[in-house]
């Protein structure tokens, strides 16, 4: 039997997908799924054998963003009980986030306020054309705050100046066209579509890939005018160069063959 309440969590190769299962509720987020989603991925995170992470839903939805019966009982809570509530759901983005794994998100329906949120944590978004995304706070007297960091990044300032305040739909096409989303395919071609990425995404090197990701949290704010960045650089492509990794992969390439990262597939 699963450890989780909320999760099911399946294995294909290297590749691990965490389905959201609350299809009946439209995996809508709750102090549970919360927590199980985010030791979900910090379990992920110690599993040598899992290369690439894919982040699902069960049901209609992809995440109908808050539970009404969670968002009932918090507007009873305390100031202080409601910030430990919302230091959760941060904790669980983060974890996401700043996973040391590619994530990609599979969105085949409505990914709504929270939904969105998640969206936007993930490295690579890809959607059906009945996937539907909202920044819906506004209209029931809250923000997107917890999710804003990582939804504006996605679709950047001038965009979610428009959608955090209009809480507009956002219809698959216009997802992909504001950044919100990568790609946009048919519905029987979406988890052959995931598969691909992340069989190609298990092509790279493991450490690289995490530092790939930790090179990308320095750049975002960087400029090629900034010469610490640029020193920071060059510091961490040698010292890339002179790890196992890099030595594996360089042999391999001049050898013609596999590097050994990949023969463990």
């Amino acid at each position: 039997m699963s450890q989780y309440q909320t999760l099911d969590i399946h294995r294909s190769g290297s590749t691990a997908t965490v389905w959201m299962n609350r299809p009946e509720l439209h995996n809508a987020l709750n102090e549970t799924l919360i927590a199980e989603l985010t030791a979900a991925f910090k379990a992920l995170q110690l599993d040598d054998s899992v290369r690439v992470i894919v982040l699902a839903g069960h049901g209609k939805s992809f995440s109908a963003g808050a539970d009404l019966d969670w968002m009932r009982r918090a507007a009873g809570y305390s100031e202080a009980e409601n910030l430990a509530d919302a230091q959760r759901l941060a904790a669980m983005l983060k974890a996401i986030y700043r996973s040391q794994k590619p994530v990609i998100a599979r969105i085949h329906g409505p990914a709504i306020a929270g939904g969105t949120g998640l969206a936007t944590v993930c490295d690579i978004a890809i959607a059906t054309d009945a996937a539907r995304f909202g920044l819906t706070e506004v209209r029931l007297g809250l923000i997107p705050a917890t999710i804003g960091p990582y939804v504006a990044d996605a679709i950047g300032w001038r965009q979610a100046r428009r959608y955090f305040l209009s809480a507009e739909r956002i219809d698959a096409a216009t997802a992909a066209r504001i950044g919100l989303v990568h790609e946009v395919v048919a519905a029987d071609m979406l988890d052959q579509r995931i598969a691909d990425i992340a069989s190609e995404l298990a092509k790279g090197a493991p450490r690289a890939l995490g530092a790939a990701k930790d090179l990308l949290a320095e750049l975002h704010e960087g400029s090629p005018w900034d010469d610490d960045l640029l020193a920071d650089t060059a510091s961490r492509i040698a010292s890339t160069r002179s790890g196992q990794e890099a030595r594996e992969g360089l042999a391999a390439f001049f050898d013609k063959r596999p590097p050994a990262w990949q023969q463990e597939q």
